[in-house]
């Protein structure tokens, strides 16, 4: 460590330098702030300003390890909260896509092991959801059917759609997928009824609706969700929806809810040729998947809707859910 300056050579609270020594003086040397203020003539509370610049800027970075038997006891105050079967938790990680694929390791192993031969899993969208496909673990082989729980996307973002997920899950566990012959969305609701009137499309659901296992994404209308960049609604539509119809999420793409969980009678609903959540209600075994802590007050809503038996998500996910309830 290069040495301390003294306050006139010090160089400006800009400088990544003195924030580096300050960080390094804080957290690894165990100096205290008052300690710190002295050395470099500047006020204690200009020190704790510099500390929070240095996390924020990435100086600094803070890792939590938790110990087994405490995501143990988020488990347990989940199931207890919600009702729940089973809570998967995977803890925190730098990045969302290090922390999507980590919770779709518990995920892909909690499959390997519950799967049988001639279980049937209905298949909704996502990152979440594709997370799972594309996890590369060794897996035992079962003969598993992989449905499709909503339409689909010929644009960009196939990684994410139903059918390409169910491909890949069926590749990954020895089984066979189903597709469903329809677009995720359409203009209007009488496309949607009749998508839906048709055998080939109705049968598919059909099969989806009698899954003994169901892998569905949580959203929670932001902005940024795939179905705006995809072109299905508007960003306009999806404000609207929050503002004037109090929509906080949607469960796979397929329904759409509000914070306490009642189902919305939205026209964003109407579009969708998918399963609802009355749909998902009768299937046994529904994982949620919802790694992105931002997705918590969603993810509430969608747990309150009844239709959620198994939740996988993250440690932050899972604290911030809990203090929200508490």
């Amino acid at each position: 460590m290069s040495p301390i300056k003294t306050a006139s050579t010090a160089p400006s609270i800009d400088d990544h330098e003195m924030l580096t020594e300050i960080a390094i003086l804080y957290y690894q040397e165990g100096a205290t702030q008052e300690e710190i203020s002295k050395k470099f003539s500047i006020s204690r509370i200009k020190i704790g300003r510099l500390l929070r610049r240095a996390r924020e800027e990435g100086v600094v970075e803070i890792n939590v390890r938790y110990h087994p038997v405490y995501t143990a006891q988020l488990e347990q105050r989940l199931i207890n909260k919600f009702n729940l079967k089973r809570v998967l938790i995977a803890l925190d990680q730098a990045n969302n896509e290090e922390q999507r694929k980590q919770v779709a390791v518990l995920v892909s192993a909690f499959l390997a092991i519950n799967l049988q031969d001639n279980s049937t899993v209905a298949v909704g969208q996502g990152q979440n959801v594709a997370a799972i496909a594309n996890h590369v673990g060794l897996v035992a082989q079962r003969k598993a059917r992989f449905v499709c729980a909503i339409g689909g996307t010929h644009r960009s973002g196939d990684s994410i759609n139903a059918d390409h997920i169910c491909r890949q899950l069926a590749k990954k566990f020895g089984g066979s997928s189903e597709t469903l012959y329809a677009p995720a969305y359409v203009d209007n609701p009488d496309t949607r009824a009749a998508f839906i009137a048709h055998n080939t499309v109705s049968e598919t659901l059909k099969q989806a609706r009698n899954a003994d296992y169901a892998l569905v994404g949580v959203g929670d209308m932001n902005e940024n969700s795939h179905m705006i960049k995809l072109g299905w609604f508007t960003p306009q539509e999806f404000a609207e929806a929050r503002i004037n119809e109090g929509i906080i999420g949607d469960i796979g793409g397929f329904d759409f809810f509000k914070s306490n969980g009642q189902s919305a009678n939205t026209r964003l609903r109407d579009r969708v040729i998918g399963l609802g959540t009355d749909d998902l209600r009768r299937i046994p075994n529904v994982i949620a998947i919802a790694s992105e802590e931002r997705k918590a007050l969603a993810l509430a809503g969608a747990l309150r809707t009844g239709s959620i038996d198994i939740l996988a998500t993250s440690v932050s996910c899972a604290m911030t859910l809990l203090n929200m309830e508490d």
